[in-house]
């Protein structure tokens, strides 16, 4: 017997099965040789939509073109709506789609858009002009510019004595609040809500009874140059207003890092930070506001960090 005939006899015999269930398993076996319903044909091509959408029951009867092109333009109208609410809802990049193997035009001119933005509030720094607007004078740690700044985090905690000795001269000592301003990673952040959070905090700690320090802005600052500010004004708590670092959702971050009695070396434990402050998040006032109620707290307990949540 050749090979034709061999294929040949297989293929009668797979069709002898499947025509008369012959040879096959006995509860393999269909009962009927009815066509399949709409209910198993629906669990093949009928494109899932959540539950509660629509449903078949497996006893029902064939739908028509018409009926099943409603229901899965229903599930399609479904969907669209709970991706758009997840869109509005998070500035994560869902649902942004693909042409092909590379993302749309639109995404991708925003991704590089996004990216230049958290760039610039790396490398710009926070104009001069809002700090006049807002009375406050400047100086600088022992990093000379951005790249140093970036590369050497330890100098963004130090001042020379000439910075020092103008601190210690322009600002009041001993004062229940000090609060300064730093570019930190984002001088974005700064610009963005500097100008709406101070006021507020400052009004706010003021109506608390409690005084305030003469603010400024200190530029390539790090989060622990608190620790020297402190050390030398005295302040029973020091507020430090910082650029966070930026990401592709948003350069506008900023944060208040806030301590009870800083000293250097402090265990990063020991400070109280309050973030996401930016427009997207916790709008500047508001923050302000609840920065001058938890300064309030602190002072009360005599406590800041892991030790005030205790």
């Amino acid at each position: 017997m050749d090979t034709e005939q061999i294929v040949e006899r297989i293929l009668r015999e797979i069709r002898a099965v499947r025509s008369t269930g012959e040879g096959m398993p006995a509860a393999a076996v269909p009962e009927t040789a009815a066509a399949p319903s709409f209910a198993a044909e629906s669990a093949v091509t009928q494109p899932f939509c959540g539950k509660g959408v629509f449903d078949i029951a497996p006893d029902s009867k064939p739908c028509s073109d018409s009926v099943r092109s409603d229901k899965l333009r229903a599930c399609d109208e479904s969907r669209s709506l709970l991706l758009r609410h997840m869109q509005d809802t998070t500035s994560a990049r869902i649902g942004i789609g693909k042409c092909g193997a590379r993302l749309r035009t639109a995404t991708m001119l925003q991704f590089r858009a996004d990216h230049a933005a958290a760039k610039d509030a790396v490398l710009l720094d926070v104009p001069d002009t809002l700090l006049s607007q807002l009375g406050l004078f400047s100086v600088q740690t022992l990093c000379s510019d951005h790249e140093e700044y970036l590369e050497r985090p330890d100098l963004g905690a130090q001042f020379s004595p000439e910075t020092r000795k103008r601190i210690s001269e322009e600002c009041s000592h001993n004062m229940d609040v000090q609060i300064y301003a730093a570019g930190g990673l984002s001088s974005t952040a700064i610009t963005a809500n500097l100008a709406n959070i101070l006021p507020a905090l400052t009004d706010g700690l003021r109506a608390r009874n409690l005084t305030v320090g003469t603010p400024f802005f200190v530029r390539f600052a790090r989060v622990s140059s608190m620790d020297e500010i402190s050390e030398l004004l005295l302040p029973k708590v020091i507020c430090v207003l910082i650029g966070e670092r930026p990401g592709l959702a948003t350069a506008e971050s900023m944060s208040a890092y806030l301590a009870y009695h800083a000293t250097k070396g402090m265990p990063n434990s020991k400070r109280t930070v309050v973030s996401n402050i930016h427009r997207g998040g916790v709008p500047a006032v508001e923050a302000g506001a609840y920065i001058a109620e938890l300064i309030e707290k602190m002072i009360q307990k005599q406590a800041s960090g892991v030790d005030f949540a205790k």
